[in-house]
């Protein structure tokens, strides 16, 4: 079963993290960053940043909430893949958790071992759900038909969650076809489910040219595109109601984080 306040529990506790949130200036020993005192003390001992006047308060109040946006952005994509991940293992209704992650071993440069785990799985041997079940896989057969993949992957799907998909670093993107093209070889789908409409369309086309499955949080019926129609149609769960319903909590929520990251204090 289903419960909403775990939902929003299980959506807001990494973002929570973000009052907490200190910038370090290149004092890497000290995990729990650098508050304002320091920050005086460490510029002001500094000739050159003291004599043109970094050591400010509102110099240390710029990092905190420029370095401490791209936490927010970072926890709030962690929210989403625990979010994401609970709503498959009930809608799914999974015997045990596991089932909802897949890692793979590969090798580093050095020669090492290095496991990957990716953010989601629906297994399709383990799906309690059988009327889930038929309609994963016909869903699985149209993102095929779609995405021009001729051999249908048979274990189910793969996926890697994010809050939304603003860098067009290409460190990340081959890696994510290096996920993909492993997803394929071991009989899963690879699909990226993206909560934000916002993804440049050069990558929406890298992605799907290398026959990468790709819903995001756009108005749409199709659920091969649509991560809300998805959620809806094929598992079951109205997730756009669910941040529709909850949206004043979550407002609330960053609101407070953000007004702490914002005061130098």
């Amino acid at each position: 079963m289903q419960d909403n306040n775990q939902y929003v529990d299980i959506f807001l506790a990494p973002i929570q993290k973000c009052r907490e949130y200190r910038p370090k200036f290149g004092e890497s020993r000290n995990e729990y960053g650098v508050l304002l005192e320091g920050f005086l003390e460490l510029y002001g001992n500094d000739p050159f940043y003291s004599w043109i006047g970094l050591d400010s308060s509102l110099m240390y109040a710029a990092h905190k909430a420029a370095d401490g946006m791209t936490s927010i952005y970072r926890q709030i994509g962690i929210g989403c893949e625990h979010l994401f991940r609970e709503i498959i293992v009930d809608t799914a209704q999974y015997k045990d958790k596991d089932f909802a992650l897949w890692s793979y071993e590969t090798k580093t440069q050095s020669g090492k071992t290095k496991t990957l785990t990716l953010d989601g799985r629906l297994e399709l041997k383990e799906i309690q759900n059988l009327e889930l079940k038929n309609r994963l896989q016909n869903w699985i057969i149209a993102c095929c038909k779609d995405l021009s993949v001729t051999q249908i992957p048979q274990n189910g799907v793969d996926f890697e969650v994010r809050q939304g998909y603003k860098s067009k670093g290409s460190k990340r993107q081959n890696a994510d076809i290096d996920n993909a093209t492993v997803a394929y070889s071991n009989g899963y789908l690879p699909v990226f489910a993206i909560f934000s409409s916002q993804i440049d369309s050069d990558i929406v086309l890298r992605y799907r040219n290398n026959r990468c499955g790709l819903i995001t949080g756009i108005n749409s019926d199709n659920p091969q595109t649509s991560l809300f129609t998805f959620c809806k149609t094929i598992l079951g769960y109205d997730l756009a109601a669910f941040f529709k319903n909850n949206s004043e909590k979550f407002k609330l929520e960053i609101n407070s984080v953000l007004k702490t990251l914002l005061d130098a204090n």
